[in-house]
Parts: structure tokens; C-alpha cells; sequence
């Protein structure tokens, strides 16, 4: 019998655990999904925005599979460094699969960047969502402007909690403490930047034309920034996305605001070069240099800048990999080493060990792109079944892993979890409400365990 332990529970990790005990070729793999958070679902619970209720229904999905009788959810189980070793992993499994995403954010490089009041934004959705890794709850105290550096669908989003109140957070499942630090905030302007064009941005229309519909709320858009954008003047070109894009900047650009009680403004063509500090040592403002396009597809600075002021900047300019102890890692790329999913040390194919998602590919495509590319790597896997069913490992491999002090927790836990949120809510007059530390999760599944 195939032995596969699954490192992740996101989307990736899900989509290689359904591969593996839907297909026929190799009868009775039994997957473990470890991961080193008590809780599934990856990015699904923990990066999707909390008012995309649609989107983050997809964890239905992913419960049929990881309440699949040949898939086991091990969570809490930490990998590498303070945890399980990824040599003692291999011997415990015929194959290990690594989804372990891309676990940190890009940096802008730039003086100031470490200002109080600077953040990633992969720190505020972590924040909102409920992440346990992250407990600050001071991103909005004191801001009255904010400053979004980046245009993709992650700008979006941060751009759109910023400016919802009270009565739009209420029925999402939000920790308490998110919550009311955003329900109470007096963030009134926000201004979301890109260096390059409209026609170049990375946000998607449906999540940008989300920005229009926000209660008490204007959209201001340049008509001048706009023009500098060749492609924005004849959009025919472009691609259907794109152009979409451009259709709804152009009709904000040439609407006046209504005058709601917040205002975002979409800037473009401004380059980042340093964030300024005020008396107290705390972020002020950004400096932005002007770019122009430079007939090859970029932007070039031109030396005029201006200053934009924020008591709160989030930078949103991509996430990236980290290495993992014990597996080969392509610093420049941010990933691991492979062929068509199978890990490569030094060139050479390294038996039993494999990649998908984030960490397979970069951190590139949307949620469903993850399935394509979880087929690919089990495809392999299942290819050198004969090969890796030959070694011995432990019958029950979580006995071992118990047997070395690890104490998973597994679906009954899980399920306590929810539980104890569910609760909570009810206890708040909201909907499900997310525990937000390590303490709460641990001290909840244990009533199961």
C-alpha cells in the first residue's frame, strides 16, 4: 500500500491528497494531510477576504476530500526547523508531497520601509482573517490616510476592508478584535498605487469593480494619469481582461464623487522610493517618483515626486517561498527544484520527494490553477509507485509521529474547532466568529482529542 504524506492543507495540498485516492492506477493510497496550523484549508481560510463568501465557500470542497476514508488531516504538525525533520518524514512515508505555498512577502527595498506603521499586506490579511502567527492589533490605530502600494487583486482587497463599516464586517466570521479595530477606524482616505499603467495592472475586473459598490464610498481615478497609458487610449488591442479594466477607470474618471464619508483614489505611474517619518517616528507620508512607459513594456522614473501622505502603508508587491531544511531551494526563483514535480538535488531527480502549488511554480494564477498543477506532480508520483512501494515504512505512520511526542490534531479536533467558533459568534450576536491565537485553537480541539 502507497504511503503519502501531503505537506500543506491548502488548495494545493488538497487538490494532490484528491488526485491520489480518486485515480485507479494505483489502488489503496492512503494520503496524510500534515500541517504545522490546527486548522485547513490553507490561504482559503486564512488569505481569502473575510467578506468573500462565495470564494470561501470552496471549503466545502476541500472537506469532502480530507473526510475522504483514505485521507487523514494531521494538523499542528510542524515541518523543518523546531518541528518534525524532512528526513525523518521521508522514512515515515513512501512519498512526500510539498505544498507549503510561498510564505513571505516581497519587499519594496526602499529607505523607511521598516517605519512603525509600514506593513506587509500579507501581515494585515493574516491580522483580519485570524492567522494565530500574527497578533498586532494596532494597523489602523491612529491612521486617518492610508497608502496601498501595489494593483493586484491583494491591493484590492485591503483597499476594500479599509473602507468597510461596521454593518458590512458584522456578519463576516472576523476575530472580534479585527472587528472592532476596523469598525472603529477613521481611515478616510485611501489611495491605492502602481509604478506602471492601468493596462498593466494585476487586479482582476470583478474584484476592482467590487471597489464601486462600497456604501458612503467614492472612487476617484485621474483622467490624466490614465492618459499616460498608451494602451488606455486605444484599449482595442489589449486583452478582454485588460480592457474591462480600463472601462471601469475610464467610467470612474468621469464621474464625479458623490460625496461619501471615504474616498479611494487609484494612482498610477508612481514609483515608491522612500517612506518619511513624522516627529514621533511613525510613518508620515510616501515619496513617490513619477514613471512614464518606456515603449518596452516598463516605466522609467523621471526625477519629479511627490510626497502622499499615510499614517498606515501596506505594501502588496507579490509573496515569495521560503526554503524549507532538508530541501533544495532556488533563491532567485523563490522555489523548489524540479521536474514536473518531482524534487531535484543538483540536478538529479531525488526519489520519493515532490512539490505543488506556490512552492512548485511561484506564486502565480488563482486558486483553481492549483488543480492542474497538483495533476501534474501526482502523475509523476504515481509513475514511480513500483519504485517507492519497494521501501518499508511504518504501517501507521501516525503512531510513529506519536510515539516521537507529536500530538496532531486530527478531524475530530478540527471539528471542535469549528464548534468553539460557531460559538463564540453566537455568544457575540454575529455569525461564526474566528479564534484568533494558538491558545484558544489548541485549548478548543483538545476537547475532542
Amino acid at each position: 500500500m502507497l504511503q503519502v504524506a501531503v505537506v500543506g492543507s491548502g488548495p494545493s495540498g488538497v487538490y494532490a491528497a484528491q488526485g491520489l485516492v480518486q485515480q485507479e492506477q494505483v489502488p489503496g493510497v492512503r494520503v496524510d494531510v500534515l500541517d504545522r496550523l490546527p486548522c485547513p484549508y490553507g490561504l482559503v481560510r486564512y488569505g481569502v477576504a473575510p467578506d468573500h463568501e462565495k470564494i470561501k465557500s470552496l471549503q466545502s470542497t476541500l472537506r469532502t476530500v480530507l473526510e475522504h476514508e483514505r485521507v487523514r488531516f494531521l494538523g499542528g504538525v510542524r515541518v523543518g526547523p523546531d518541528g518534525l525533520p524532512a528526513a525523518r518524514l521521508r522514512e515515515l512515508y513512501h512519498a512526500v508531497v510539498y505544498c507549503v505555498g510561498a510564505a513571505t512577502d516581497r519587499h519594496l527595498g526602499v529607505p523607511g520601509e521598516d517605519l512603525p506603521g509600514s506593513w506587509s499586506a500579507t501581515d494585515f490579511v493574516s491580522w483580519y482573517s485570524a492567522h494565530p502567527d500574527v497578533v498586532s492589533d494596532g494597523f489602523v490605530l491612529g491612521a486617518r490616510a492610508a497608502v496601498v502600494i501595489g494593483v493586484g487583486n491583494v491591493a484590492v482587497d485591503v483597499t476594500r476592508m479599509l473602507a468597510r463599516g461596521a454593518a458590512e464586517l458584522g456578519p463576516t466570521d472576523m476575530p472580534q478584535a479585527a472587528f472592532d479595530a476596523l469598525s472603529g477606524s477613521l481611515v478616510r482616505e485611501i489611495r491605492m498605487v502602481g509604478r506602471r499603467g492601468p493596462s498593466q495592472a494585476r487586479f482582476t475586473t470583478k474584484e476592482l469593480r467590487e471597489l464601486g459598490g462600497l456604501p458612503d464610498t467614492d472612487v476617484v481615478v485621474d483622467p490624466a494619469e490614465l492618459a499616460l497609458d498608451p494602451a488606455y487610449l486605444d484599449p482595442s488591442a489589449l486583452p478582454a481582461a485588460q480592457r474591462r479594466n480600463v472601462e471601469v477607470l475610464r467610467g470612474w474618471a468621469e464621474r464625479p464623487p458623490a460625496g461619501g464619508s471615504r474616498r479611494i483614489r487609484l494612482r498610477f505611474f508612481l514609483r515608491p522610493v522612500a517612506l518619511l517619518p513624522g516627529e514621533t517616528g511613525r510613518v508620515r507620508a510616501v515619496r513617490f517618483e513619477r514613471t512614464l512607459p518606456d515603449g518596452r513594456g516598463g516605466v522609467a522614473g523621471t526625477g519629479e515626486h511627490e510626497d502622499i501622505e499615510a499614517q498606515l502603508v501596506l505594501r502588496s508587491v507579490g509573496y515569495r517561498g521560503v526554503p524549507l531544511e532538508g530541501l533544495p531551494f532556488d533563491a532567485a526563483r523563490g522555489t523548489v527544484p524540479h521536474l514536473a514535480g518531482r524534487v531535484l538535488r543538483d540536478g538529479s531527480v531525488s526519489p520519493g520527494e515532490y512539490v505543488a502549488g506556490w512552492i512548485k511554480r511561484g506564486p502565480t494564477g488563482v486558486i483553481g490553477t492549483n488543480r492542474p498543477c497538483a495533476k501534474e506532480t501526482v502523475t509523476s508520483l504515481l509513475a514511480d509507485a513500483p519504485v517507492l512501494v519497494r521501501r518499508q515504512v511504518p504501517t501507521d505512520p501516525l503512531a510513529a509521529l506519536r510515539a516521537e511526542g507529536l500530538r496532531p490534531v486530527e478531524w475530530a479536533g478540527w471539528q471542535a474547532i469549528e464548534r468553539a467558533e460557531a460559538e463564540l459568534g453566537a455568544s457575540l450576536g454575529r455569525g461564526v466568529v474566528k479564534l484568533p491565537d494558538w491558545q484558544a485553537l489548541r485549548e478548543a480541539a483538545e476537547r475532542d482529542q
